[in-house]
């Protein structure tokens, strides 16, 4: 994940760069009083997170949007020279925990949301997204999550979990976190929530309940729905990090292959 030291939005503003020894350079992202839990990975809507690696060892989160398409970070699919993986190389593990997993799908295409901008200017984050097509469909009782296209208001109750650095054998989360404003930027909006997230988050689902559900029913998502993904983290006491939204990469998601969806 990404790692800002100071950014401006709108409602509320945010604080500059944090002083030095406020901050955690080990997990960005993380407030400090950490929040975080950890969620059993087999029951909703944490079963819909999956944890994708490359040939090369990276590992992030992401999360199933539709049978055979998952989300997840761009920035997750680098090369050392900065350019994206080509998709034989990256793999999809569902249900993983502990070392173990329930199913591992390839990927046979991928598409990102254009040039990425390694320098982490803002209006460069709102592209870090990369919509994966697996070879086959996602294992049964792993349903995919709907994507909220309107981005979350103020104040409104979120969650967000992965497999992060410092437990990455292990689906935590936190439960209790907030959208926190909208940043504009020239590329389009990003969402700026509070919720602890740190390395190996990025990707993760940012979780908002839908209209019609509270979480806990037995639909699809059982209430649960995409506001967008994890993708860069401001370090000190109280974190306000940054996802892309969903809008940003539902028509990759959507795509024009039925079999697909």
């Amino acid at each position: 994940m990404a790692v800002l030291r100071g950014l401006v939005v709108a409602a509320p503003l945010l604080a500059a760069a944090l002083p030095a020894a406020a901050q955690n350079p080990l997990l960005p992202g993380i407030g400090a009083k950490d929040r975080r839990v950890v969620v059993d990975a087999g029951h909703a809507p944490w079963n819909s997170l999956v944890k994708v690696q490359s040939n090369l060892g990276a590992r992030c989160t992401g999360v199933l949007v539709a049978p055979r398409r998952v989300v997840t970070a761009a920035h997750c699919l680098l090369n050392r020279a900065q350019r994206f993986l080509p998709a034989s190389s990256l793999h999809v593990l569902f249900g993983y925990e502990r070392g173990e997993y329930r199913q591992h799908r390839a990927v046979a295409a991928l598409e990102t949301g254009g040039p990425y901008d390694k320098e982490r200017r803002l209006d460069g984050l709102v592209g870090d997204w990369a919509v994966l097509t697996l070879d086959g469909d996602a294992p049964e009782g792993m349903p995919p999550l709907p994507l909220a296209r309107v981005p979350p208001e103020f104040g409104t109750p979120l969650m967000l979990g992965g497999y992060s650095q410092d437990r990455a054998h292990l689906v935590t989360a936190d439960t209790a976190c907030a959208a926190r404003g909208i940043n504009d930027t020239d590329r389009g909006p990003l969402l700026v929530h509070d919720c602890d997230g740190t390395r190996g988050v990025s990707g993760a689902a940012l979780l908002v309940r839908t209209s019609n559900g509270d979480g806990q029913g037995d639909g699809a998502g059982e209430g649960w729905a995409v506001a967008g993904i994890a993708v860069a983290a401001v370090s000190g006491p109280n974190p306000r990090n940054i996802a892309v939204p969903s809008a940003a990469f539902v028509a990759a998601v959507e795509g024009n292959t039925p079999s697909l969806r």
